[in-house]
């Protein structure tokens, strides 16, 4: 019987090859899948690793595990196998994307962290306002709310200047053909009303449907954009998204220091719910 938390044995069938290779020589490993289950019941609970129940075996071992598959890229190989799926079963929306942030509080505990790696951020994306230490996470997801595909910033950055870098993360692969990277339509709410970004829209044959600022501005050459309201109403999916991510509380609150191990938190939290594709998967 699978627990909570736990992966059922047909998601693990689909991802065993990525998460635990054929071991050839050295001493046996502990079990990936029970780690994996560890990793999970942090990420949905919010614990601190030192408080992992003994079902999944020693905490140092799952957090080592952890920051291995954080860094050797195995949270999204596993990511990418399950949108590969989704797409083969006819479940994702290639047609329509839509593009929205969230700003997440951080711990005091999160401050304080030292540079380490060459790809990680001075600022660890952390951000401080008046509200405190933040992080906010840009997100694309598709008409029924599965993750694509998203980006970090320090909570006080403004959403139009990631825009560009979090369509151009999109890498969805098939079996055969070249990976999809782009949508005919964007949907995204005022936050997102620039010039800018709506020539880099046309360039990319992407149709944006983002709703304008009420502010006074000059008349754009050309034609007048018509605004597609009845696909502007389907952009409530990302917000769905938001919230069925902030219900895992590693998520919905940040502990980590350094951003890369956020980013892979956030990466199994995307995991997370696109094993609900399954109805096997126990939440």
């Amino acid at each position: 019987m699978v627990g909570r938390y736990e992966i059922s044995n047909e998601n693990w069938a689909q991802i065993t090859d990525i998460v635990s290779p054929t071991q050839v020589m050295g001493r046996p490993r502990r079990d990936d899948r029970q780690v994996l289950n560890g990793i999970f019941w942090v990420l949905c609970s919010g614990a601190k690793w030192r408080d992992l129940p003994e079902r999944y075996g020693p905490w140092s071992t799952a957090y080592e595990r952890f920051r291995k598959w954080r860094d050797d890229g195995t949270f999204e190989a596993i990511l990418s196998r399950l949108q590969l799926r989704l797409r083969e079963d006819g479940l994702m929306d290639l047609d329509t994307w839509m593009i929205d942030s969230t700003s997440i509080r951080a711990t005091r505990a999160a401050a304080g962290g030292g540079k380490k790696g060459a790809e990680e951020p001075v600022d660890h994306a952390l951000g401080r306002s008046r509200g405190g230490l933040t992080t906010k996470i840009h997100l694309v997801c598709d008409s029924h709310g599965w993750p694509l595909a998203f980006t970090l910033s320090p909570g006080q950055q403004a959403d139009s200047r990631h825009f560009i870098s979090t369509l151009e993360s999109v890498y969805l692969p098939g079996r055969v053909g070249r990976p999809r990277k782009r949508s005919r339509y964007v949907v995204a709410d005022k936050g997102y009303d620039s010039d800018e970004l709506r020539r880099y829209c046309d360039r990319h044959g992407i149709k944006p449907v983002i709703a304008q600022r009420q502010m006074h501005r000059k008349t754009r050459p050309g034609l007048p954009r018509r605004f597609d309201q009845h696909r502007y109403r389907q952009r409530n999916a990302v917000e769905r998204c938001f919230g069925w991510l902030k219900e895992l509380r590693r998520f919905a609150t940040r502990y980590e220091k350094l951003a890369s191990s956020f980013r892979a938190m956030v990466c199994v939290a995307c995991i997370e719910r696109c094993l609900r594709a399954n109805f096997s998967y126990k939440a």
